[in-house]
This record gives C-alpha cells, sequence and structure tokens, in this order.
C-alpha cells in the first residue's frame, strides 16, 4: 500500500530532518540482495532478516527507512545504512 501523498510531504529524517522520498525499485532490489544473502544489518545492530517491498530513502541517499503495512519506520534503530551495500 502505497503512503498518502500528504503524509509523504511531512515526514523527514528523525536524524538529520532531511526529507525523505520512496526508493527506488533498484534500491529495493540491492537491499533484497543482501537480505537474501545475509549480510544486511540496520542501524540498531540486528540482522534484517524480511524482504522489503516498499521503503523511503533519505534526501542524501545514505539511509533507507522501511515502510510494513503501509506504515513508514521512522526510527533510526530500524533504518539501514545503504553505504553497507
Amino acid at each position: 500500500m502505497p503512503i498518502h501523498p500528504q503524509l509523504l510531504e511531512i515526514l523527514v529524517c528523525p536524524e538529520t530532518k532531511e526529507p525523505v522520498s520512496p526508493a527506488s525499485a533498484q534500491v529495493l532490489e540491492d537491499i533484497n540482495a543482501a537480505v537474501e544473502r545475509g549480510t544486511l544489518n540496520n542501524r540498531g545492530g540486528e540482522s534484517v532478516r524480511d524482504r522489503v517491498e516498499e521503503g523511503l530513502l533519505r534526501a542524501d541517499g545514505e539511509v533507507f527507512y522501511p515502510v510494513r503495512q503501509g506504515i513508514p519506520i521512522m526510527l533510526i534503530d530500524e533504518s539501514i545504512d545503504l553505504k553497507q551495500l
């Protein structure tokens, strides 16, 4: 379920306050490849084991926030540092 456009307008990264936007299909593919390899950790240090279908990318392109069942998970520890890809 896509994020409502009005919600997307007000969401920002909780760490830097940069805007976020929907992640591209390529970013999702890269994340899911790392999940399948078992090499992906969130910023809280936990292994990411579940595939992602949707997410938000911070404006600088370095951090990904997963969206689960249409709900953006805007927690720093749940976010994924894309430098590890």
